[in-house]
């Protein structure tokens, strides 16, 4: 049963801001609806936090981040920056609000500076309340809240985490214990309670006698410490400034980070902006303390439509971090390969997804793409920087991760033994797995011969090669010129029965205790990862005959016709099959390779069109309104952005434009 805390938590969110050691997401309304802290992916602490106006005299607050109360809401990233505005107003009310909401640099510390004018004739005396449910470290158990006089402050509290509010505007009113029903009858409903073992209390601040046309500021700070000490330091540090300093700070220091990375290579304006929101994304998705790098910011963390997205997957970092060191993110790169030492398992591999500290996440068994991902992303990393001491450093884990990949192989295809696919959802020998061994087999013989081991890296090699044959004799499948996605298939009984009866083969494994496997001999649907056999692995050449009609059967059969973009395979059933910001910018990739960059425009102006209405990028586009419709936003979206754009940028430098024709390079 899903906890009825959730009941307010939307999937899809608007923007995120953060500095690596805090992350929040917040919504087009200015709700602030999940906030990390220590760490990016975990723990999380916001049950629910509101934010209200009662008017003199009207008894009962209306919620201002609330469309169904009848306020509406503009919302935007203020430019080159990961600071976001949201501006409301409402038909009933006359005022309006602005607010600004960020994480200031280098401190564990949220600022949401409220402005809020009079758009009415009259002056008018009005309260703000703040309602705040913090269910601290991820559980609504063993929590305290309480108003700390001292500090002017409301504090959340569990064992090491504190969290505590406060303005450098006094409060009028606090109750520590107070329902969100009854902090809705305005700020005579709080009443001094001081502290209750509970997720919840309220802060009031009185505006008196706010003329017509006059504005006012309330700035809120939300500080985290491991201590009351430290978290009430850092609030009085806060005020000692006013929010519009810490806005300049935070604003410069986003526009100096932009500066010293490379800017975007392709005269385009959207293509500018999004490859500029890209960039200012990355960080927030790179944990400061440990250098893991999170797929997306958890929304489904009971894991009621799918398992989960607050982790980190080494196959994912691979392409991410490919692409940070294009923009000039290196650092970032340095810090997540860093990571990886700690997150290797005893036996070389590396498991499916993990946690900032390197632990294994929730499950669904060894990807072995995965490890293989890491090892060539690594070597891509050296490549890029030419650090011998880089190479050095990570030497002895390619070392325990190749021997792992060399065990992990059928000894007569060469291939590697059955494991999950990278969509985690079948056990086969898949052709795009294999195409990542090859890879990261090749990259670990660089490595090798580096580290002056001539004879490991001619026989990582030997076994890469086996592989890439394997590939080309083993998993093509004339009767669809394509690849087969995957050999040695594991189905359920009646999957099996009824493709044995269609003409499939296969055979029924006996093991132990009784227990049978079906298995199928080949996976024939067609699949986008299909082309990473060549984009990014390199396992065939990009313009031999079978990848060309591969990337053709896969444009053919999985473009959606509605609203375009590419799914991930045919008859895919998650989150109702529609197409994939990164499987549109995949197939992008793999025409760029092979010189058609028509296609490839096309492709990257359709993933330009489909971000989010504050510029992130998400992982799914609906299939039939083209709305926007899962996890926002999805970091290796936006590093398959841009590596398009690089890709495209260095395959046609004549002119660097996106829209312009190929016939017309220079």
């Amino acid at each position: 049963m899903v906890d009825q805390r959730l009941k307010d938590k939307p999937y899809l969110i608007d923007a995120i801001i953060g500095n690596s050691s805090i992350l929040a997401s917040l919504g087009a309304n200015g709700r602030m609806y999940r906030a990390w802290w220590p760490h990016i992916d975990t723990p999380q602490h916001i049950d629910s936090i509101r934010m209200g106006i009662e008017l003199e005299d009207q008894g009962s607050v209306t919620w201002f981040d609330d469309e169904a109360e009848g306020w509406k809401h503009v919302a935007a990233y203020v430019n080159r920056s990961n600071i976001f505005l949201v501006q409301a107003s409402s038909d009933s009310v006359p005022l309006d609000v602005d607010s600004l909401h960020f994480v200031v640099p280098d401190k564990d510390l949220i600022v949401r500076e409220y402005t809020f004018t009079n758009t009415g004739d009259t002056a008018i005396t009005f309260s703000i309340i703040m309602y705040s449910s913090m269910i601290v470290g991820e559980h609504a158990l063993y929590t305290t809240t309480m108003f700390e006089p001292s500090a002017d402050a409301l504090v959340h509290y569990k064992q090491r985490t504190y969290l505590v509010w406060g303005s450098s505007m006094e409060t009028s009113r606090y109750h520590a214990g107070i329902s969100l029903k009854e902090a809705r009858g305005g700020a005579m409903t709080l009443m001094g309670s001081q502290i209750e073992m509970t997720t919840s209390g309220a802060l009031a601040w009185r505006f008196e006698l706010v003329e017509p046309g006059e504005s006012v500021v309330l700035p809120l700070y939300l500080a985290c410490g491991s201590s009351l000490e430290e978290a009430v330091e850092l609030l009085q540090e806060a005020r000692e400034r006013t929010s519009g300093e810490w806005y300049e700070e935070t604003k410069q220091y986003w526009d100096r980070y932009l500066d010293s990375l490379k800017s975007c290579p392709l005269e385009d304006d959207d293509v500018r902006e999004l490859y500029e929101r890209s960039l200012l994304m990355f960080p927030l998705m790179s944990d400061a303390k440990t250098g893991s790098i999170i797929a997306a910011p958890e929304f489904d963390e009971h894991f009621t439509r799918c398992g989960g997205y607050g982790y980190c997957w080494g196959r994912d970092a691979a392409f991410i971090t490919t692409a940070l060191d294009k923009a000039g993110l290196i650092w970032l790169s340095d810090r997540f390969y860093d990571w990886t030492l700690t997150a290797q398992s005893p036996d070389g591999s590396w498991q499916q997804r993990h946690y900032h500290d390197g632990s294994l996440a929730p499950s669904w068994g060894l990807q072995i793409d995965e490890g293989a991902s890491i090892i060539w992303g690594m070597y891509q990393h050296y490549r890029h920087t030419g650090d011998e001491d880089f190479a050095r450093r990570v030497w002895p884990a390619v070392r325990r991760g190749a021997e792992f990949l060399m065990r992990f192989r059928d000894e007569r295809t060469g291939l590697p033994l059955p494991s999950k696919d990278l969509w985690e959802e079948r056990e086969a020998i898949h052709t795009y797995s294999a195409a990542a061994v090859y890879g990261g087999l090749r990259a670990a013989a660089e490595f090798a011969k580096l580290a002056g081991e001539e004879e490991l890296a001619s026989s990582w090699m030997e076994a890469a090669d086996k592989i890439r044959r394997a590939i080309d004799e083993l998993c093509w499948n004339a009767s669809r010129s394509c690849l087969y996605r995957g050999l040695r298939l594991t189905v359920d009984e009646s999957r099996y029965i009824q493709a044995k009866a269609e003409g499939a083969t296969g055979n029924v494994e006996e093991l132990p205790k009784g227990y049978r496997r079906y298995v199928l001999d080949v996976d024939p649907v067609i699949d986008i990862s299909l082309v990473g056999v060549t984009v990014p692995f390199e396992a065939l050449p990009a313009d031999s005959e079978k990848m060309r009609m591969t990337a053709d059967a896969v444009e053919a059969a999985l473009t959606v016709p509605t609203v375009g973009g590419i799914k991930r395979y045919e008859d895919d059933p998650y989150i109702g099959g529609n197409p994939w910001i990164l499987t549109t910018l995949w197939l992008a990739q793999y025409r760029i390779a092979i010189g058609e960059l028509d296609a490839a425009r096309e492709l990257l102006r359709w993933a330009i069109e489909h971000r989010t209405r504050t510029g992130l990028l998400p992982e799914q586009v609906d299939q039939e309104t083209g709305a926007t419709a899962w996890v926002v936003p999805l970091t290796w979206s936006h590093a398959m952005f841009v590596l398009a754009v690089w890709m495209l940028a260095e395959r046609d430098r004549g002119t660097g434009v996106l829209s312009h024709p190929v016939q017309e390079t220079v």
